[in-house]
């Protein structure tokens, strides 16, 4: 079995993206946030060396910004419709229908390392059905899978603090093993921001 990173991220779109930033640093400046957020995911996904990366976008793969990262050798998909869970079955079941195993990641947490990524391939490769890496305030930012059911992601309430406590009973309802690595923080609301300018400043000036 190989692995596929995939990575999902919204078109960095002013006025539609990070709008919790928006009262604090004006739509474009959000944006442009959400750029740098995403090609530093990619960048990350990439330097793993697991297997091919496959951005997912949504609403769709038009937006310049993902077409510049396809000339790194990403292959672009759309998200589809649906929820969350829904979109990130279909990627991840792409995947694992095939024969692969999938590690996928958000584009909105900068604090996810390629240890993590390696870590949650590892857990894979040692027998676990699913990894994850929980986020702090109560969801997960990677989850990686070599089998993959829909009803992991029914009726879980995303967006909440209590995605990752019903991700674990759904897994329990499935009979499926898992590990969880270290919990790691993403990019939300303005607070978060200024965890980034303190830990994590690089990333806003870097290149694609």
């Amino acid at each position: 079995m190989t692995f596929r990173v995939q990575v999902f991220a919204r078109a960095p779109v002013s006025g539609q993206v990070k709008t919790r930033l928006i009262p604090r640093l004006g739509a474009d400046a959000a944006a442009r946030v959400q750029t740098k957020l995403t090609e530093h995911a990619v960048a990350t996904a990439i330097a793993t060396n697991l297997g091919p990366v496959e951005l997912w976008c949504s609403p769709d793969t038009t937006h310049p910004s993902f077409a510049a990262l396809a000339q790194r050798g990403v292959v672009l998909h759309d998200q589809g419709a649906g929820d969350l869970g829904e979109r990130m079955y279909r990627a991840l079941s792409s995947a694992v229908l095939n024969g692969d195993m999938a590690v996928l990641i958000g584009s909105d947490c900068p604090s996810l390392t390629l240890d993590d990524l390696r870590c949650a391939a590892q857990a894979l490769l040692a027998g676990a059905d699913v990894a994850l890496v929980p986020a702090e305030d109560g969801g997960y930012v990677l989850i990686a899978a070599r089998t993959c059911a829909s009803r992991l992601f029914d009726g879980v309430a995303w967006g909440s603090h209590r995605v990752m406590a019903q991700t674990r009973s759904r897994l329990r309802e499935l009979g499926q093993t898992w590990q969880e690595l270290p919990p790691r923080w993403d990019i939300d609301r303005p607070e978060d921001y200024d965890r980034l300018l303190r830990e994590q400043p690089q990333i806003l000036s870097e290149t694609a």
